[in-house]
């Protein structure tokens, strides 16, 4: 009789194609863009939080090549310009790892102009960097914006949010550029009909001509700007969204020279399960095809085509490292595997938005599988993971002995260290895990270095009053 193929690679290797770019097991432990996560778990321990830097880089120059090729086949006459969207991580390993590649930039609050002026004296950018200024202003924010704009930053777009934020740039002695953000509709499931931000479609045309047009020596109208929560995605809610605001440059265009850009906030899906497919080219493709069919039937120039991503860029560049440190069965089908820490506290939309992560197990690949639950070590009764994005269960190798289960979260560096409060206090005060960053040192090779110790009792109760 042949033996049951019931190991952990069994189960993977039948269920996808593995392995895949970016993992790939050697010695029955799993290797990460190729790096040895074994030997990192000996050196730090766990839980640990891993940023592996040269993928940043990787993510840009595809999206860039890919809007390259749409734009030939097309051939589309405006530009390209890739912005990072800074709220997705404000790391400034990670931003200056992205200024590497010829990028511009996207702001949400008052406080990134602060990271502006940083990377400015630091020489990582300079005034021709866009500098797209998104969100619902208050003063902090209108005013940094209106400073850079003084101090000769040229390329600096507030994106009005609405009617009134205009009023707030009263002080800029220059000339400079707008962009208004257009409202979209939500999508059918979610509870309110429209956008909070952006103005209304049917407004912006009325608004231009009253507040705009003939201050062209004050402001010039150079962007119109969409976001879609759900980002960039192959169906009907998507391409009638695009479309409305193609359609609107298009009118718009007709009376205003300066405008000459469309910015397509909400990015590109990662991948989250080792049966992601996407089909990047065939989007971007489609995107600029429907830009253009809609500017040659008005008969307008192609706009400048500007993104902005932010779990792109930095999504699949980190990765989160537990050990398993016991397994309880608390009935007869419920096996919980309890990791050395939490997942409210270090992945916050995997509780909060249900959001779901690549796992996979480090070691063990040879061993036989179970269904588990996996819980976080907090007193909470949501602290738990319990499905996969391909599958509703959880199923991971057995316990043995010898050695403990090491489990990795991977393509966690978009949004989690930003919701969870980097450094700050944490659910029943379990610490954040230390921070590794891999990346190239001055000569080209890749090291990898402590960013942050793991939290300390003392650090927490300081900021407590104790």
């Amino acid at each position: 009789m042949s033996k049951m193929n019931n190991s952990y690679a069994d189960l993977v290797k039948q269920t996808f194609n593995f392995p895949q770019e970016d993992f790939k097991v050697e010695d029955d432990y799993l290797r990460y863009n190729n790096q040895d996560i074994k030997a990192l778990i000996d050196k730090y321990g766990t839980p640990l939080k891993l940023t592996y830097l040269p993928k940043i880089g990787m993510q840009i120059n595809k999206a860039k090549k890919m809007f390259a090729n749409a734009f030939k086949k097309h051939k589309y006459t405006g530009k390209y310009n890739y912005c990072y969207c800074t709220k997705s991580s404000h790391f400034s390993f990670i931003v200056e790892e992205a200024l590497k590649h010829e990028i511009h930039l996207e702001t949400s609050y008052a406080y990134d102009i602060d990271i502006i002026n940083k990377l400015y004296s630091r020489r990582k950018i300079n005034k021709e960097t866009f500098i797209v200024c998104n969100g619902f202003k208050q003063k902090p924010y209108t005013s940094r914006i209106a400073k850079l704009l003084n101090t000769g930053f040229k390329n600096v777009v507030p994106v009005l949010d609405n009617k009134e934020e205009l009023k707030a740039y009263k002080n800029v002695k220059v000339p400079f550029k707008l962009g208004i953000r257009v409202a979209a509709e939500e999508e059918p499931n979610f509870p309110f009909y429209t956008s909070r931000l952006g103005m209304r479609a049917k407004d912006i045309l009325e608004f231009y001509v009253d507040q705009i047009e003939g201050y062209e020596h004050k402001f010039q109208l150079k962007m119109l700007h969409i976001f879609l929560n759900k980002g960039i995605k192959d169906d009907i809610y998507y391409w009638s969204e695009l479309n409305k605001v193609i359609n609107l440059y298009c009118q718009l265009k007709k009376i205003c020279p300066e405008l000459d850009s469309i910015n397509i906030g909400g990015g590109f899906p990662i991948k989250h399960s080792l049966g992601f497919e996407y089909d990047y080219q065939f989007m971007i493709n489609e995107i600029v095809r429907n830009i253009k069919v809609a500017c040659s039937k008005n008969k307008v120039p192609m706009p400048d085509i500007f993104t902005e991503f932010g779990s792109y860029t930095v999504g699949e560049s980190m990765a989160h490292i537990y050990s398993v440190i016991g397994e309880k069965q608390q009935n007869d089908r419920e096996i919980w595997y309890m990791i050395d820490s939490s997942f409210i506290t270090t992945l916050p939309d995997t509780w909060g938005i249900g959001e779901k992560f690549l796992l996979l197990p480090i070691n063990k690949w040879q061993d036989e599988y179970q269904r588990v639950t996996l819980g976080g070590i907090t007193c909470d009764s949501h602290d738990y993971y319990d499905s996969e994005e391909h599958i509703n269960e959880v199923f991971l190798p057995k316990l043995a002995p010898e050695e403990p289960l090491y489990l990795g979260f991977f393509h966690t560096g978009a949004y989690q260290d930003q919701i969870s409060g980097y450094g700050g206090i944490k659910h029943c005060l379990i610490p954040s895990p230390k921070h590794i960053i891999i990346g190239h040192d001055k000569n080209g090779k890749l090291v990898d270095w402590v960013y942050a110790k793991e939290q300390t009792a003392q650090s927490m109760l300081k900021i407590l009053g104790y």
